[in-house]
């Protein structure tokens, strides 16, 4: 079975459950109504960290780095952003984690030092001979 299907199924399905327990516990009223606080709250902050990251990823042009990290973080907020409006308790969490600048940084410096395509071996070496340029004059003479 597909692994993406899976989740669309299973997400959803974990979250309905999560929210009639937190309803049953605190009602109904106040479990929707604390959906909806999460969502504006989140968006709330995933706007100001995006506008910190653009910020951040502009002055690293400017300084003719590339903004590699700023570009991962800003996807990553975006994300966030995505987690936070699906109504859910479990969805509003991860996204919170993505969200908060020292998570995501944990979070994404994991993810390149794991995904990184130009890891070193600790035992490269090239095999091969070498000539001496002296060497090479003489038998040309």
């Amino acid at each position: 079975m597909n692994t993406i299907l899976l989740y669309l199924i299973a997400v959803p399905a974990i979250e309905i459950y999560v929210m009639i327990k937190i309803g049953q516990n605190i009602g109904a009223f106040t479990t929707v109504s604390l959906i909806f606080v999460t969502a504006f709250v989140g968006i709330y902050f995933a706007k100001i960290e995006g506008l910190n990251t653009l910020r951040s990823g502009v002055y690293n042009l400017y300084k003719n780095k590339i903004p590699l990290f700023e570009m991962i973080s800003g996807a990553s907020i975006a994300l966030a952003a995505m987690l936070l409006i699906i109504p859910g308790f479990i969805t509003d969490f991860f996204g919170f984690i993505l969200l908060f600048p020292p998570t995501r940084k944990l979070i994404i410096n994991s993810f390149i030092r794991k995904n990184n395509p130009i890891r070193k071996k600790e035992n490269d070496f090239i095999e091969g001979e070498t000539l001496d340029k002296d060497q090479n004059n003489k038998d040309e003479l």
